[in-house]
Parts: structure tokens; C-alpha cells; sequence
């Protein structure tokens, strides 16, 4: 997956948002200070930066000037509520703004938004003998072509990107089918039924009366 830096003063949410973005396989790292931030930025590689913007001494506004230049993506997280500290950041160059406090699932979708758009997102992930290539909308399973409809690919994909994390029906009926479907929350039911006949039903658990998880070690 990517490697993510957090750069967040508060150790608490610092630790929650590593937390989960660990728990979906990205690389973290973590720093409290802009000073801190700066020397990991010259440790190597950083696919995305989480800024908060109120840190000690200079400021994630100024700080994201840094990993802008090196065209690093960034999301800024702040308790600033203001419209014009919102337009501040965007318009300097900021993929996206979450205000705290924030859903993990915001978090982690709006994550995963921002390394699609920006081309870092691992275009495969392998899970044992289950193979799926986002970029062809493939999926194989010990070699051999599962044969998925397009939705099931969704649908299947969604619940891998956010792997080890338990999405509700209704986050998926949402996510896959979209917010202005008149369907129930039925259908996600039959169509992970579905899934689990054609890639094994070892890879998508049910979490009793909320909804699925994908699962399994992956192996990149």
C-alpha cells in the first residue's frame, strides 16, 4: 500500500489515525512537530501527509509548502472550522480537508480517494492464491480467472481496499450501488453470497447484524 506520514502534535489522535491506517496495510509514519515532519520527509518516500494545521512553532499551512513542492499529496486535519481556513488550504494545493472530531471510515475513504486520484494507489493486491488487479478490474484465484459481474468487482474491491476494516450494508449499498438507490440493504447480502461462491468464502467475514470484512494477509 502507501506510505503515509502523520503529522499531528496530539498523541492520541495521532496513534487512533496510525491505528487504522496500519490496520488496511499502508506504511506509517509519524511525527509531532514540523521539525519532526521535515526530517522524516528527507528519510525517504512519502506517498501522502496527513497535516494538522495548529502545530507547534510553524504551522501545517506553512509546513505543506515542503511536501508540496515534492508533489506529496496533502490532507489536512484540523479542528479549524473556519470556511476561509478550508479555502486557504485547498486553494494552496491540498487534496482534501477532514475536520476533527472525524469517522474513521471518513478518514480511510477519503485516504483512498486522494491516492487513487493522485496515481499511488497499489493497482494489486494478493490475499493467499486471490489476486485482484484494480486497474483491469481483474480477479484471479490460484491462477485461474474468477469471472465476477461488474458489480461483485465493486463491491469486492471496495471491501479489499479497506481491508481488515468492517463496512456496514449500508456503507456498501451506498458505496456500490450508489446514495439514490431505492434497493435494501438485501441485496448487498446476495451479491457478497455471490462472491464467496466464485473467489471462497474465506475472504469476506460477516461482522453479526452490521456487515462484512474483507480478510486475510495480504501480500501486497
Amino acid at each position: 500500500m502507501a506510505s503515509v506520514l502523520i503529522v499531528e502534535d496530539e498523541a492520541a489522535i495521532r496513534q487512533v489515525i496510525s491505528m487504522h491506517l496500519a490496520l488496511v496495510g499502508h506504511d506509517v509514519r509519524e511525527a509531532a512537530d514540523s521539525s519532526q515532519a521535515r526530517a522524516e520527509l528527507e528519510q525517504g518516500p512519502v506517498d501522502l501527509a496527513l497535516l494538522d494545521v495548529m502545530l507547534p512553532g510553524e504551522d501545517g499551512f506553512s509546513l505543506a509548502q515542503a511536501f508540496l513542492a515534492r508533489e506529496i499529496p496533502v490532507l489536512f486535519v484540523t479542528a479549524r472550522t473556519a470556511v476561509s481556513d478550508r479555502v486557504r488550504g485547498l486553494t494552496m494545493g491540498a487534496q482534501d480537508y477532514i475536520l476533527k472530531p472525524f469517522e474513521p471510515a471518513e478518514l480511510l475513504a477519503r485516504v483512498e480517494n486522494i491516492l487513487r486520484r493522485t496515481k499511488r494507489e497499489d493497482k494489486r493486491l494478493r490475499c493467499g492464491a486471490l489476486v485482484i488487479d484494480f486497474e483491469a478490474r481483474r480477479v484471479t484465484l490460484s491462477g485461474e480467472e474468477a469471472a465476477l459481474t461488474a458489480l461483485e468487482f465493486d463491491l469486492l474491491a471496495m471491501l479489499a481496499r479497506r481491508r481488515n476494516v468492517a463496512m456496514s450494508r449500508e456503507e456498501l449499498l451506498c458505496g456500490v450501488w450508489g446514495y439514490d438507490y431505492a434497493g435494501e440493504t438485501r441485496t448487498v447480502d446476495v451479491h457478497v453470497q455471490r462472491l464467496r461462491s466464485k473467489i471462497g468464502a474465506e475472504y469476506i467475514e460477516t461482522v453479526y447484524k452490521y456487515g462484512y470484512r474483507f480478510c486475510g494477509r495480504t501480500m501486497g
